[in-house]
């Protein structure tokens, strides 16, 4: 006696295999680069192995360090982040002795930022660490390829923060 299989009928709730269909998020560009920088972000804290580095520590210094002096008020619209949080990130890092504030004589309301000797090497190491964390998303791309992403990211960024927080 032979017997018969049913044909396999997919469970609808087994995960899909491969991509899955991004709907109406395909025309949503803050999704499309979040999503990037979620799977970025999470392998580059497991390489730092550092729990108490707070989310943007590393762009934060790197913004100091390439801009010595730079102004509180600068940097927390740079990197997009309130001034709470900036304030914050600031503490934990003048904490580590990486970074100093030093008030302006011209308004003492204003800091400058600057990094320390130590803030330095921790950013090296950090950058290390973020290029190594990057390679194979560099290597999907051709160099000219990476050039053009590079440039509409940043006419994008443009864009973005010229935009009123709160528009209706």
């Amino acid at each position: 006696m032979t017997s018969t299989m049913a044909p396999e009928v997919p469970d609808p709730l087994d995960e899909p295999k491969g991509e899955i269909d991004l709907g109406i998020l395909n025309d949503i560009i803050g999704f499309r680069i979040r999503r990037i920088q979620n799977h970025l972000s999470r392998s580059f804290s497991v390489l730092l192995g550092d729990d108490d580095l707070r989310p943007g520590v590393f762009s934060t210094l790197a913004l100091i360090a390439a801009n010595p002096g730079l102004s509180q008020k600068t940097l927390s619209r740079e990197v997009g982040f309130d001034k709470a949080s900036i304030v914050a990130i600031l503490d934990n890092m003048e904490a580590r002795g990486w970074t100093r504030r030093q008030r302006s004589t011209a308004d003492r309301r204003r800091h400058h930022l600057f990094v320390t000797p130590e803030g330095q090497k921790a950013l090296d190491r950090m950058a290390a660490l973020a290029r190594s964390n990057e390679a194979e998303a560099h290597a999907t791309l051709s160099a000219e390829e990476q050039k053009t992403l590079g440039a509409l990211l940043d006419k994008l960024y443009r864009a973005v923060a010229s935009m009123p927080p709160n528009r209706d």
